[in-house]
């Protein structure tokens, strides 16, 4: 008769072999575990961190922003679909624009940036307003008008979008800082080149805004480049008559002492 301490016992009933196997697959994989996490740790550390200045973010995403304005226009941007077309997180463009209304702030800002730049590009101020203003506009009108037109047209559609659901406050911020430009631009010529106008900057600025806009809607909706450059031309012919531009006589020195004896 077989004892019962001679019967062989299942390796699984066996409860000091399943410890032992227990703790072994255990460890092994508590050992890769680590290891692999160490990996990470150690790779994410390695990972250089790349630091981007403040004032280069927000041009990332004002970049970004026009380019979706120009795709889906105002009313239906979004700032996850601007963080998206820039390519950060959203709560990154939340932490440089906490608003939709903010981000278009900024992104008039820099259209009123660009105007300026190209009415001043290779210009010669001492040369007189009419050398101003027919230069500096039709500059103007290569770099921001003929080759841009989806950049008007989202300027317009911002125009609009304010007057529906802002009370025009964003609208009235862009034309007074477009005729604000125009204006110290045409002011800053006459002084340069001692010259007078027949007319205040302010209503000079304001009148040739209004020229140029009206000439731009009309190239939106009917894409003519040589119409629009004559009509453009004709328009500051206009605008040079009504400023009639002189030079400032100057005025006498009072005489010395010595030269009156």
């Amino acid at each position: 008769m077989t004892s019962t301490f001679d019967i062989a016992i299942p390796w699984f009933l066996d409860v000091a072999k399943v410890s032992r196997l227990y703790d072994r697959k255990i460890g092994r994989d508590a050992s890769t575990r680590n290891s692999r996490v160490g990996i990470r740790s150690l790779a994410k550390a390695r990972r250089p961190v790349v630091y981007v200045r403040m004032s280069e973010r927000e041009e990332q995403i004002v970049a970004a922003a026009v380019r979706v304005l120009g795709d889906v226009g105002v009313p239906a941007m979004t700032l996850r679909g601007v963080a998206a077309e820039a390519g950060v997180p959203l709560g990154t463009l939340q932490y440089v624009f906490s608003s939709k209304d903010q981000l278009l702030r900024a992104i008039i800002t820099t259209v009123i940036r660009d105007i300026s730049e190209a009415l001043r590009s290779h210009l010669e101020l001492d040369r007189g307003v009419e050398h101003a203003l027919r230069h500096g506009i039709t500059s103007f009108w290569d770099k921001l008008v003929e080759n841009r037109v989806g950049l008007q047209i989202m300027q317009y559609e911002l125009m609009t979008y304010s007057l529906r659901n802002q009370s025009g406050e964003l609208a009235r911020l862009q034309y007074e800082s477009y005729s604000a430009v125009v204006t110290e631009f045409f002011e800053q010529a006459a002084r340069t080149s001692g010259e007078r106008c027949a007319v205040g900057f302010d209503t000079l600025g304001r009148l040739a805004l209004a020229q140029v806009d009206g000439l731009i809607l009309q190239y939106i909706a009917r894409p003519d480049a040589a119409r629009a450059r004559r009509d453009l031309q004709q328009a500051l012919d206009m605008v040079v008559i009504f400023a009639d531009p002189q030079p400032v006589a100057r005025r006498a020195g009072r005489r010395t002492s010595t030269e009156v004896r």
